[in-house]
């Protein structure tokens, strides 16, 4: 996305540079590759496909009521199956210490300031004049050389609250403000992008606006891709909450992180997957993300769709053992605005790459193809199908209407039934244990309660979803400084 070519030897304070770069933030994905581009939700033979499936599905029900319904039960069933298979297998490989990258306090130390790299870290934030101040000071708690490190708060020029409290903490040579031009869409990819222009750094990474990193992750981050082999373009680092306990949803929250970044992304990176990258504390080397077009910002979840053309591109995502901290939201209004975002994005990312389908199945090959459509399109549909057979259940249990009975038959019915009890014993018994090895045993009433965290999941894929058609690159604010 990224040309710097174009805009090479331009004075970077001059209007002509900036409104340069700003058209290039917005425009210059869409412009230079429009088929990986999420500013059309829909292309037209997708849109097509899906309404010719729903007319097909819509005149079956109504010619043929139960075959059809017992039908699409079946593939749903298939469908959780298959689902909870893969995340037993990739959960299973996660529990191999091997599978994440450790970088020692003396090893990371041990690195002269010869052996480090340039780095810039962009921080995008919006409304948040509550957190700037901690922020900063996390900043300038970083372990690196000043000469050799560039933090760029990125806020939006009209952002003036925001301004004024960064103003105010305190800005110098290593930490500055960058102005991001008001401009749609207003998303935390575009405001990346832009920075991007203004970045000197061999390597990037991001942090949001409440974010706190290991002190030494940078470094860490050098030695891992010292280590590593040279196809290796993204290093993940972990991320966990500093407010678990602050009631249950906050402590839902963090059995859900603790066992996707301590197990289930690990679990990936032994795999030829994509793996869908955190929205913080992904460092990335500069020249692959000029190469393979930075950040889409019309994508809602540009983090999971760059970490997919990381390895469509045949490079590689390593996790490494860091953790940076975050706030878990503790309010549930703003938990799902930012989780059916999260699902929103993961369709976005299902259409832009499933366009080219059969590109993709040769970038990413079949068992890498077969699992990007696992996390990307099957999460957000599991989470709103969850709903519908909850539903059923309860229509079940209320009055046994015939007409369930009639949609599941024998051979429909004890699949389905091992799937419901199998399936939510294995998600509870991965948390538990992912609870248990990240010591937050504490969680352990999270963990039993899980089924009810679900149920918010299924709430926020069904308005994710919905957002998908009416608005689909609309970006929906998560607040931050919540828990006191």
């Amino acid at each position: 996305m990224v040309n710097p070519d174009a805009l090479e030897g331009e004075d970077t304070t001059s209007d002509s540079f900036r409104d340069a770069a700003l058209h290039d933030a917005v425009n210059g994905l869409r412009e230079r590759k429009p088929i990986s581009s999420a500013s059309v939700a829909f292309y037209p033979w997708q849109r097509n496909t899906l309404l010719i499936a729903l007319l097909i599905t819509v005149l079956c029900l109504v010619f043929f009521l139960q075959p059809t319904l017992i039908a699409l039960t079946v593939m749903c069933t298939v469908g959780y199956v298959w689902t909870m298979a893969d995340r037993l297998l990739l959960f299973t490989r996660g529990l191999d210490a091997s599978s994440i990258v450790t970088i020692s306090d003396e090893r990371a130390l041990a690195l002269t300031d010869d052996e480090l790299p340039t780095y810039t870290i962009l921080v995008p934030a919006y409304d948040e004049p509550a957190v700037v101040g901690d922020l900063i000071a996390a900043m300038r708690a970083i372990d690196y050389p000043a000469e050799k490190l560039q933090v760029l708060l990125l806020l939006e020029a009209d952002d003036t609250i925001t301004i004024e409290a960064a103003e105010k903490a305190g800005v110098d040579k290593v930490v500055s403000i960058l102005k991001v031009p008001a401009a749609d869409p207003r998303t935390k990819p575009k405001a990346c992008n832009y920075g991007l222009h203004f970045s000197t750094g061999e390597i990037i990474t991001i942090y949001d606006a409440e974010d706190s990193p290991d002190p030494l992750q940078l470094r860490r981050v050098v030695a891992t891709f010292a280590d590593l082999p040279p196809n290796t373009a993204c290093v993940q680092a972990k991320l966990a909450f500093h407010n678990g306990n602050q009631n249950l949803l906050t402590a839902w929250f963090t059995a859900d992180y603790a066992l996707w970044f301590n197990f289930i992304l690990p679990g990936l990176m032994r795999s030829n997957s994509p793996i869908p990258l955190g929205g913080t504390s992904n460092h990335l080397r500069r020249e692959v993300l000029d190469e393979i077009g930075a950040w889409d910002p019309f994508n809602v979840t540009e983090d999971a769709d760059l970490g997919v053309r990381i390895a469509e591109s045949g490079y590689r995502t390593a996790v490494l053992n860091s953790t940076t901290l975050e706030e878990a939201n503790s309010d549930t209004i703003n938990w799902i605005r930012q989780r059916s975002r999260w699902y929103k994005g993961y369709l976005q990312t299902w259409l832009v790459h499933m366009r080219r389908p059969v590109e993709l199945w040769r970038g990413l090959g079949p068992v890498g193809f077969l699992r990007f459509t696992l996390l990307m399109a099957g999460t957000p549909v599991v989470a709103t199908l969850n709903m519908v057979f909850w539903l059923v259940s309860l229509g079940w249990i209320l009055g046994q209407p015939g007409v369930i009975q009639e949609v599941f038959p024998a051979y429909v019915y004890f699949p389905a039934l091992a799937s419901l009890v199998f399936g939510n014993a294995a998600v509870l018994y991965m948390n538990l244990v992912a609870c248990r090895e990240t010591r937050n045993a504490n969680l352990l009433i999270a963990c039993l309660t899980a089924p009810l965290y679900w149920v918010l999941m299924s709430i926020a894929a069904i308005k994710g979803t919905y957002q998908l058609i009416r608005n689909p690159s609309y970006w929906e604010k998560t607040f931050h400084g919540l828990s006191g």
